[in-house]
């Protein structure tokens, strides 16, 4: 997800620093020691400074942080860097110090309590105050583990993290000059509506808290309290509030409030500060839980349980780059979404109250869902089934405190950011991939009420707004009802509720409630809907039902996308039909129609929203490569996924985009293993070639799902799948058994240097599509009003698409609203590419006063019936072109 006007302001891409280019130059790329061998320590091939620059000339920042964090913790501490609404920019070399909330989006977020190391006096504005980073070997980024210099100062900077707590460790350079050590609790990187902070009496502690919010200009608010605690008692302070700096003063109150205390020089000194969001003394009791020990003890923790966590999956390759790139990438899946409550189990509700988790639990909030629904929740529903249960039980409890199920829940409220529903497949995907325990009758409950009836939550929002609309018309219309932000994206709503709706028919059926599951599988077929014969394209249209005329795919050099798509174009959304891709594939003319179109789409990997061309950096994007495999050519899967993997790489431009709470990230996990979960909603792994020689994934209950892939890493990089088997069994299927993501397994893969072009190529070997209650047509009447002499004989052309294989032939009928007004019957077969092109006659008789009418037209074909309407205008004395 990016927010359309930052997106369009970072248009420049400035180069890695030359220090850090150098370093990965000289590093070596291949280890040659005869069969690659298992990663002992995956935390060594972990830079949490890959992925920090710039993802791209239209995309922007790739927004990631690379500061200290344990697994889903709540605290990120890290450095944050001058107008960087992520906080943190390798690129830009203005520091503000280091804050202890961080989100990889694109909108700003977070950047809460910073504090700023240094001997520089305190100056007039505090407030404004930064330092120089120094990229250079002092910048060390591991997991757990954070280390910077401000080489004008020479202060050195050293950061760990606890769940809740951040650990710092600052050495101030014997150079005379105080130790000064700045915190500003009114510094949000989304700005503050409020904040306060208080010195203590003891001199060795601080305390605060900061309201913030406004994600993406939503009305969304929270309030984070923190206290910090020094090693040893500062000698003198004060505060301010934004206007004047008050030398001496313990309190300050306003949103740009913040304070200073000072020791003598060459002071090295620990400081650890924890959070809450119930209250300070929450954050004082989160410290007293887990701010025992030393900073090392913490370091050496953090960095204990990263292995442990990172060691979920392990890999054996020669190509040093890869296994860098993969583990940091494994890293950054697994920092969202956060702990939520306290070390006590409170926390504050999205009703405003207090709550308690369950013992055993945790309560997680931040989940960008339209971005992380579609590779992440897979991932961390495979790895983490307990944490995945408890994720998804948030998002129940949110349900159950405010009334229905939160999209992109941003601490403790619904921002309703993004297009569709998309909390749902989320959900319904970490249960598919093994989270089983939270209360999924109560989740389907929720998911039901919100498709049936909007789901109104609290201030204002709903789930699924105009509801009602899209169930009596079966899309959403080009209408402000499905707009906001000044954009309207209704094509790209009715595909995710299309989507949306499948999740549901899914996890109901895995409930055993098959009444909801046939009734949403047959409306997860509403974005037949809105594709339009006339041009091959999944598009906006009107209420009431007419396409508008012009070409599907238009760019607009002044908006962010084309209209009707979120963050996109119709070009790249037409392929967003992940459960039924058999009937997109039949709509777009059959298998070898769709190859052409593919071929031409990934031309271009990375070039933004408007262009007709793969965004390979953006969420609708993310399948493409795995489409071929439905179309009968596994090895353009094989080509196109690797050359999107090279997109990536262990530099900090390191992502082709923005990483959205390691949406990005988790993609590249699952192409590295050469496997993709296609299908939202369902286990279906599609396969592609891995890039490691062994994998082994540690499943539940001590199940292993093994991969074996010889050559794949190393200087001949084999990419192309020659054979598969599965448990010692061969197959030329282009996905593997969905049991697998339960039972694990062994996949062994035959690779070769060139393309086999008879591996996986039969019909019999695409991954499932899922048809049930798809129209077998769909026609669009593109010049819908014609202008008829009473007595003549007119026509209008009407255009027809089979929808699915096996339709042979189609008929028109027609009525009007006057009975002297007839439509001669048509009827025809449909052409090789599946389309048909039908002069409709409309007769006016000569008793027909002048005036307009209305024409109905029925096209029928495979049991389905489509309708049209017509205008026929009588006009004595015209005449037709």
């Amino acid at each position: 997800m990016r927010s359309r006007a930052r997106s369009r302001a970072l248009v420049a891409v400035v180069a890695a620093s030359a220090v850090f280019m150098a370093f990965i130059a000289a590093a070596p790329q291949y280890a040659y020691d005869g069969e690659p061998q298992f990663v002992a320590d995956p935390v060594d091939h972990v830079d949490t400074l890959i992925g920090t620059g710039t993802g791209g000339e239209t995309v922007g920042e790739i927004n990631n942080f690379p500061g200290a964090a344990v697994p889903f913790g709540m605290v990120q501490y890290s450095p944050d860097t001058v107008g960087n609404y992520a906080g943190y920019n390798y690129d830009n070399p203005h520091s503000t110090g280091f804050s202890m909330t961080h989100a990889s989006v694109g909108c700003a977020a977070f950047g809460d309590i910073s504090m700023l190391p240094t001997t520089t006096g305190i100056g007039a504005q505090p407030w404004n105050a930064w330092e120089r980073i120094a990229h250079d070997d002092t910048e060390q980024g591991m997991p757990g583990y954070y280390r910077v210099r401000f080489p004008r100062t020479g202060v050195t900077a050293e950061l760990t993290a606890t769940a809740r707590t951040g650990v710092g460790r600052f050495r101030y350079p014997q150079n005379g000059r105080p130790a000064l050590f700045q915190v500003r609790s009114g510094a949000s990187l989304a700005g503050n509506s409020r904040a306060s902070i208080q010195i203590g009496e003891d001199n060795t502690s601080i305390t605060g808290w900061a309201t913030s919010g406004g994600f993406c200009g939503k009305p969304n608010t929270y309030t984070v309290y923190f206290a910090m605690k020094f090693s040893q008692p500062f000698t003198s302070h004060g505060v301010w509030d934004g206007y004047a700096v008050y030398p001496g003063a313990r309190g300050a109150a306003s949103p740009w409030s913040g304070g200073y205390v000072q020791f003598p020089a060459g002071s090295v000194l620990e400081v650890r500060t924890a959070i809450s969001y119930v209250g300070i003394d929450g954050a004082r009791a989160n410290l007293a839980a887990e701010g025992g020990g030393s900073f090392d003890d913490a370091r050496a923790a953090a960095v204990y349980e990263w292995n442990s966590t990172l060691s979920r999956i392990e890999v054996a390759g020669r190509n040093i780059r890869d296994v860098d790139t993969f583990y940091t990438s494994l890293y950054r899946s697994l920092l969202h979404p956060n702990t939520f409550n306290d070390a006590d189990g409170r926390y504050i509700g999205f009703d405003g109250a207090i709550h308690t988790v369950e013992r055993g639990r945790i309560q997680y909030a931040n989940f960008s869902d339209w971005d992380t629904y579609r590779s992440l929740a897979p991932l961390q529903g495979l790895l983490f089934p307990k944490q995945a249960s408890d994720m998804a039980q948030s998002l129940v409890n949110d349900a159950e405190q405010s009334g229905s199920l939160p999209r992109w829940a941003f601490a403790n409220s619904a921002t309703g950011e993004m297009s569709g529903d998309n909390v749902v497949p989320l959900i319904v995907n970490l249960h598919t991939f093994g989270a089983k325990d939270f209360d999924t009758h109560k989740a389907l409950r929720y998911m039901v009420g919100a498709a049936t009836s909007g789901g109104a939550g609290l201030g204002g929002y709903v789930e699924r707004p105009g509801i009602a609309t899209y169930l009596a018309l079966g899309y959403a219309p080009h209408t402000w009802e499905f707009g906001s932000d000044g954009w309207i994206a209704d094509a790209s709503i009715t595909l995710e509720w299309s989507v949306d709706d499948f999740a549901i028919s899914r996890f109901a059926e895995s409930l055993g409630d098959s009444a909801t599951a046939a009734e949403f599988q047959g409306r997860s077929q509403y974005w037949q809907n809105l594709f339009n014969p006339s041009t091959g394209y999944i598009s906006p249209r009107g209420a009431m039902g007419f396409f508008p005329d012009g070409p599907g795919f238009f760019d607009d050099p002044l908006t962010f996308g084309q209209t009707g798509y979120e963050e996109g174009n119709a070009e790249q959304y037409v392929w967003w039909v992940p459960h039924n891709v058999a009937g997109l594939v039949a709509a777009l003319g059959g298998r070898a129609a769709a190859g052409d179109r593919l071929d031409r789409f990934t031309r271009k990997l990375n070039v933004g929203p408007n262009e007709p061309y793969l965004w390979a950096g953006n969420e609708p994007g993310f399948g493409v490569p795995w489409l071929y495999n439905y179309i009968g050519q596994p090895w353009k899967t094989q080509r196109t996924a690797d050359r999107v993997r090279g997109l990536f790489g262990p530099v900090p431009d390191g992502e082709p985009g923005n990483d959205d709470l390691g949406a990005l990230s988790s993609w590249y996990v699952w192409a590295a293993l050469g496997l993709y979960p296609t299908t939202p909603g369902t286990p279906i792994l599609s396969v592609s070639a891995p890039v490691f020689d062994r994998v082994v994934i540690a499943l539940p209950q001590g199940k292993f799902l093994r991969i074996s892939a010889a050559g794949a890493s190393g200087p001949n990089h084999l990419k192309y799948i020659n054979a598969l088997n599965v448990d010692g069994q061969g197959t030329d299927r282009t996905w593997v058994p969905e049991s697998i993501v339960r039972t694990g397994g062994e996949l062994t893969f035959s690779l070769a240097a060139y393309p086999d072009k008879a591996w996986g190529t039969a019909e019999s070997s695409a991954p499932p599509s899922f048809g049930a209650g798809s129209s077998a047509l769909t026609v669009n009447v593109s010049q819908p009003a014609v202008t008829i002499a009473p007595g003549d004989t007119g026509a209008v052309k009407l255009k027809a698409q089979r929808m699915m294989d096996g339709v042979g032939g189609y008929s028109v009928t027609g009525t009007s609203t006057d009975g002297g007004i007839g439509v001669t019957s048509a009827s025809g077969q449909f052409g090789a590419d599946g389309s048909a092109a039908v002069d409709v006659a409309i007769t006016v008789a000569k008793s027909v006063p002048e005036g307009y009418y209305v024409v109905f037209l029925s096209t029928a074909a495979g049991g389905s019936v489509r309708k049209s309407i017509v205008f026929v205008y009588a006009q004595r004395g015209s005449e037709q072109p």
